[in-house]
């Protein structure tokens, strides 16, 4: 097991270099200057190439792009161009905001998905299936930048319930979380749903059955835990997503994690900034399908690494 997580860790280097790469190419690619960003467009000629320099934008792309990875290779980021700060340092300021929504966004997922998936598979073709799954369907059809503002609506502006904007207390994280759980619940759900109806034609349920179990009974004492298997597939694989998909929700909510910065970034042009940020989701969502497999072992022990 040890030798194939050092191989898991060891991928993560070709990830990095091909998100690096492909980042710097795009965001070189997009229309306009940062120094003309900051400066203005009446700024004087001489101000524009003295910036241009000290920012060592004047050099071949090549040469921006080997120092850019030999920095990398000692640990530094680099400068924000538009803020002029350590780009770790912004990045070290921001993530945990996004990872405090992301994981709060799961939580909400999945206290919503459980039960739901368990009334729907407990009872397929009946009412609390349709019920369950018409939930599913509605909280998928809802994207994320029109549930925030309706949320923002009604529990903010018309019954004062909890905060517009901004992060700060639990009361603060409530809105924003339901946003992003909502998509993710039913989703969840759905499969949760399915999985348990294939598990409940196995053999061993009907054994349970015969021994006389009710066919809820075991279905949930016996079925539930390996019905789980493919759900925790699908949570590693939507976390990781949780954290990019985060960018909306802050920018709705603002929010102020590193999808509310990455945006800044981007709309600054700020080459180093915007290739840190998208480096850290990259290596976020790859460490989070890293940490999903090995959970699969207590779920499921004869579950190897492969």
């Amino acid at each position: 097991m040890t030798r194939q997580f050092l191989r898991r860790l060891a991928a993560l280097l070709p990830v990095a270099l091909g998100v690096v790469t492909l980042t710097f190419a795009l965001i070189h690619l997009v229309p306009g200057d940062p120094v003309s960003a900051m400066l203005g467009d009446y700024a004087a000629p001489a101000d524009v190439a003295q910036m241009r320099h000290d920012l060592k934008l004047d050099l071949p792309l090549w040469k921006q792009y080997g120092g850019f990875l030999a920095a990398l290779a000692h640990g530094d980021l680099g400068q924000s161009i538009s803020q002029r700060e350590p780009v770790a340092l912004l990045i070290r300021e921001h993530y945990p905001a996004t990872l405090e929504l992301a994981g709060a966004g799961l939580a909400v997922a999945i206290m919503i998905a459980l039960p739901l998936g368990i009334i729907a598979g407990a009872d397929a073709g009946g009412p609390g299936d349709i019920a369950a799954m018409g939930f599913a369907i509605l909280g998928i059809s809802v994207p994320h930048i029109y549930l925030g503002p309706l949320l923002m609506i009604l529990f903010s502006l018309d019954l004062g319930w909890l905060p517009l904007t901004g992060r700060g207390g639990f009361a603060h994280l409530v809105l924003p979380a339901v946003t992003m759980g909502t998509a993710l619940a039913a989703i969840l759900a759905r499969m949760l749903r399915q999985s348990l109806v294939r598990i409940g034609s196995a053999d061993y349920i009907r054994t349970a059955r015969s021994k006389g179990l009710s066919e809820r009974a075991a279905l949930l004492r016996h079925g539930l835990r390996n019905a789980l298997t493919p759900v925790i597939t699908l949570i590693g694989l939507e976390a990781g997503g949780l954290l990019t998909g985060s960018i909306v929700t802050e920018m709705i909510f603002s929010w102020p994690g590193l999808g509310r910065l990455l945006m800044t970034a981007i709309n600054n042009r700020d080459y180093p900034l915007v290739q840190g940020c998208v480096l850290t989701f990259a290596l976020s969502y790859v460490v989070v399908n890293l940490i999903t497999d090995l959970f699969y072992r207590a779920v499921d022990p004869r579950i190897r690494l492969g």
